[in-house]
């Protein structure tokens, strides 16, 4: 069955639509602008000019041209393009080019120079003045087309310089999108993998900082879930073990009664050994569900006394042990399993012995057994004939802070060792 969609835009799009409208915006912003300066730029270039013409041509005319019309002179630097005339205070044209009538013209009048766009050209009008009045203006223009040519021409190459600028912006945003997108890309399938069960994924170094510190989350994370799937696999098989050992006996026993004429005395050990197994059964169902906060101070003197009734064993407690924090659940079974081990393996007499190591506590059981073969490796899971649920044990204690080790081969000795409390796991006791 396949999922709904995610929800949204995918990151890549995201990243890609921001930085080019963003890039798109500025260039806009900054070109309305320029464009409209550039016009009214290459407007006002135009109308100096014009009036520069103007000016030199009012200079050159006789002061009688007005009552006396002849063709206007040519003036150095003056372009010949231009439509030049000569128009009376009214606004007539008397000589020259341009329009019969012009209103910039008759503005010139007041003696100052006048520009507008008359009849699609750029007109200029300045006054021709005598020694006591005004006699006559003149009348230069020029096509306005070619001055919003220009400004065109400018706006066009603006025009190509903003799309440079956006499929550049584009470019970059599509890899900048990329960069970011990647990584988390690569974050989704880790975490899709995770669930799925793989927790051998790695962090990956992208050079985004926050990317690159979600991936080592993410692998610190599948390392310690893979942790605590195989301690609690290795849990479950190991606690096979230690249930197989009293529930065989029960049976046994159970079967035995079988054949007696007074079963009384078999059922009475039958239920001892149930009670027994309930017991374990609770122990490990507090460890599974326990944690570090549930140690408490552990009362050696009170657990191997309840061994010495539960055993044949020989128990010795000094008195003045230091204080140990541990759970007193994890160090009973532990303490039942190498008794266990003791029994199938070894040879009574057992003893159990409690000694004060100074920086901790070592609870001891040893028997009088053939001793451990050289090079046998007893706490491996599972372990084969020697020590059933050693290894349950040895992860017991090391969950507790302590070490389960083989103090002597030959008669065989192995050592739970406890740190004193508050002195922590970095200090292991030493025998």
């Amino acid at each position: 069955m396949t999922g709904n969609p995610p929800a949204g835009r995918p990151l890549r799009r995201r990243v890609l639509v921001a930085i080019v409208g963003v890039a798109a915006s500025a260039v806009v912003l900054f070109a309305i602008p320029l464009a409209v300066a550039l016009q009214r730029l290459y407007r006002d270039e135009a109308i100096v000019s014009l009036e520069r013409d103007a000016t030199r041509i009012s200079a050159v005319v006789p002061d009688d041209i007005a009552r006396r019309p002849k063709p206007v002179p040519q003036v150095t630097r003056v372009a010949r393009r231009l439509s030049v005339g000569v128009y009376t205070l009214d606004g007539r044209r008397v000589t020259g080019r341009g329009p019969t009538r012009s209103r910039v013209a008759g503005r010139a009048a007041d003696g100052e120079v006048h520009e507008s766009v008359e009849h699609g050209l750029l007109t200029v009008s300045a006054p021709v003045p005598s020694d006591e009045s005004i006699v006559a203006v003149i009348r230069v223009a020029t096509p306005y087309r070619q001055v919003t040519a220009r400004a065109e021409r400018a706006w066009l190459f603006m025009g190509a310089l903003a799309v440079l600028v956006v499929g550049l912006a584009a470019v970059v945003a599509r890899r900048q999108a990329g960069r970011l997108a990647a990584p988390l890309e690569g974050l989704t399938r880790d975490a899709q993998a995770l669930g799925g069960g793989d927790f051998s994924i790695r962090a990956r170094t992208v050079g985004v900082r926050e990317a690159d510190a979600a991936s080592r989350a993410l692998e610190a994370t599948a390392r310690r879930l893979g942790g605590v799937l195989q301690r609690e696999r290795d849990f479950s098989a190991h606690v096979s073990h230690q249930l197989r050992t009293p529930l065989t006996g029960l049976l046994l026993g159970l079967e035995a009664g079988l054949a007696e004429d007074d079963p009384r005395a078999v059922i009475r050990t039958a239920l001892e050994r149930g009670e027994h197994l309930q017991e374990i059964i609770e122990d490990l169902v507090r460890l599974s569900r326990g944690s570090a906060a549930d140690r408490g101070v552990l009362d050696v003197p009170a657990l191997l006394d309840e061994v010495r009734s539960r055993a044949d064993v020989t128990v010795h407690v000094p008195d003045g042990l230091p204080e140990v924090r541990a759970s007193a659940a994890a160090v009973r079974q532990i303490v039942h399993v190498l008794l266990d081990n003791a029994a199938t393996h070894g040879r009574p007499p057992v003893t159990v012995s409690a000694t004060d190591l100074g920086n901790g506590i070592a609870i001891d059981v040893a028997d009088t057994g053939p001793g451990i073969p050289e090079g046998a490796d007893v706490f491996r899971a599972p372990a084969d004939g020697h020590g059933i649920g050693l290894a349950l044990a040895r992860s017991l204690a090391e969950a507790e802070g302590g070490r389960l080790i083989i103090r002597r081969s030959a008669p065989p000795t192995f050592s739970l060792l406890l740190p004193v409390a508050g002195y922590g796991s970095r200090h292991q006791p030493t025998s």
